[in-house]
């Protein structure tokens, strides 16, 4: 359709375009726009200078030169990635008090929030296996997680996430949205979109289930694989102190895994069956703000060597070793 043809205002009929959808964001009442600014704002620098101090951390800390943080180094980009996507343009829309969102801008935030999404999901997976070789193949660990391996296990991590966040994109913008364009969310997702859209959406949702078995279910049977064998190596170590110290390095990551999948699961793996609600903006809230906002707090609570570089970081003091 042409440039001219989409600005102007289109009858709600079949077969005619949305320019625009409207996101009644985290709450439809005026009043407590602002209140709802300044707590997400809070979120977010919170969330951004948490994993900036990891990030800083991991570069002061020769300890933190190790496969494991240079995994939690990326998941901490990803981590602030994840929030800007979503919450600086809902941050916008509280100030102006416009809720409106252009087509275009709606498929490039679910492009590039799919995409740093699927790298997290490979990512955790690299981790695990790192973990894995770590306990149950110290002698060849560092042949098998040489700095070579650990760039390729990103790269193909980031080529697979883009690979399925242009599926996707592509797949919803073959879509017809012909109104309403109303989005009960703060930001665009699939499940809202599909709801919206006045053509089948059979085939998007059934590519949903499909890649999802790949982005999700693939790496959530290798990390299980991985800690089974990780928890049987650890309960041969006859040391208490040793067991404790191994099941507290490991129990970081498992968390972030549990929150990770368990809210992914129930946000996209049930389409069809319930429908969409406030809930939802819930477990939005939850991928996009408390998840990246918990990780440094959980990678770095039992932590004494990130405890340590964090401190030396504050400090501005130089590690001794």
């Amino acid at each position: 359709m042409p440039y001219q043809a989409l600005m102007q205002p289109q009858p709600r009929v079949n077969g005619t375009a949305v320019t625009e959808f409207i996101l009644l964001g985290v709450v439809e009442t005026p009043e407590l726009w602002p209140l709802v600014f300044v707590l997400f704002l809070f979120a977010y620098l919170v969330t951004v200078g948490g994993n900036l101090s990891i990030l800083a951390a991991i570069l002061v800390e020769p300890k933190l030169h190790t496969p494991m943080y240079f995994f939690l180094g990326n998941l901490s980009v990803l981590d602030i990635g994840c929030i800007t996507v979503t919450i600086p343009s809902m941050l916008g829309r509280l100030l102006t008090y416009r809720r409106a969102i252009p087509y275009g801008a709606c498929l490039t935030q679910l492009f590039f929030f799919h995409l740093l999404v699927g790298v997290d999901c490979f990512l955790l997976t690299a981790m695990a296996y790192d973990r894995f070789l770590a306990i149950c193949r110290p002698l060849t660990y560092s042949t098998r997680m040489s700095q070579t391996v650990q760039r390729i296990l990103v790269a193909v991590s980031w080529a697979c996430a883009f690979a399925n966040a242009l599926t996707h994109t592509v797949a919803i913008s073959m879509l017809n949205f012909c109104g309403p364009n109303v989005i009960n969310h703060f930001y665009c997702d699939l499940p809202q979109l599909f709801q919206l859209s006045c053509s089948s959406t059979q085939f998007n949702e059934q590519l949903l289930f499909a890649v999802g078995f790949i982005m999700a279910g693939t790496p959530v049977a290798l990390i299980v694989t991985s800690y089974a064998h990780v928890a049987a190596a650890v309960l041969r170590i006859h040391s208490v102190e040793g067991r404790k110290k191994t099941f507290s390095t490991c129990g970081s990551h498992l968390t972030v895994v549990a929150l990770f999948y368990g809210s992914g699961i129930f946000n996209y793996m049930r389409l069809g069956s319930v429908k969409l609600s406030d809930k939802d903006k819930a477990v939005g809230i939850f991928n996009t703000v408390i998840n990246p906002m918990l990780n440094p707090v959980i990678y770095s609570l039992r932590n004494p060597h990130v405890q340590g570089a964090l401190w030396r970081v504050i400090t501005g003091k130089r590690s001794l070793t």
